[in-house]
């Protein structure tokens, strides 16, 4: 499995190697070892795992989870096409207000590490695409929050001829400069020593 670093700090994408054969493939998306040498740490508990089916053009996010007590993920694209995002909402970050992307599919099945306290949204590029998260927390609804996918501050680059599809939720959801004129944003301090706690455990 390879790793890449990603723009915003902390986060990775890896890629498994894919075995074709005349049954169809076998492919491991999630392999630990390569996660430690890449993160300097083991994944983290998993206190829970998610399962998405979007249509083409939907957008779900930008989602983060209030920290503490903080959500990490680990993603990846089971079926269908998707370009996964990672947005550095972290207040005192080096890369605060930075995003990066990766193509999440079916053929190369790459996958995402997001550390503690990022913002987390995906744009399907097909119907029935289904996305698989592992997270270190368990989801507690009024602990999760959203920012605008389409704030211009943000800048996230959006494919042309998509007619997107959000919730309501997203559709309403505030700015980054409004989120974190609320106060709402996590301190990256804090997502750290969350993340570090990975490493006892």
């Amino acid at each position: 499995m390879k790793s890449r670093s990603l723009a915003v700090e902390g986060a990775f994408e890896f890629t498994p190697q894919v075995f074709p054969d005349e049954r169809g493939i076998f492919v491991s998306p999630f392999q630990e070892a390569a996660v430690v040498e890449a993160l300097g740490h083991p994944l983290f508990p998993v206190a829970q795992t998610n399962h998405s089916n979007s249509k083409r053009g939907v957008l779900r996010g930008i989602h983060f989870t209030v920290t503490p007590p903080g959500t990490a993920k680990y993603v990846y694209c089971a079926r269908g096409q998707a370009i996964d995002i990672i947005v550095d909402i972290r207040v005192g970050s080096p890369t605060f207000g930075q995003w990066d992307s990766a193509l999440l599919d079916q053929e190369s099945f790459r996958a995402m590490y997001f550390p503690p306290g990022v913002g987390h949204a995906f744009i399907a590029l097909e119907d029935d695409t289904v996305m698989s998260y592992m997270l270190s927390s368990p989801y507690i609804a009024e602990n999760e929050l959203a920012l605008s996918a389409l704030d211009p501050a943000i800048g996230l680059l959006i494919p042309e001829g998509l007619d997107l599809i959000q919730s309501e939720r997203d559709t309403v959801a505030p700015t980054l400069a409004q989120a974190q004129a609320a106060g709402l944003l996590p301190e990256y301090q804090k997502c750290l020593e969350i993340e570090d706690a990975f490493r006892r455990l």
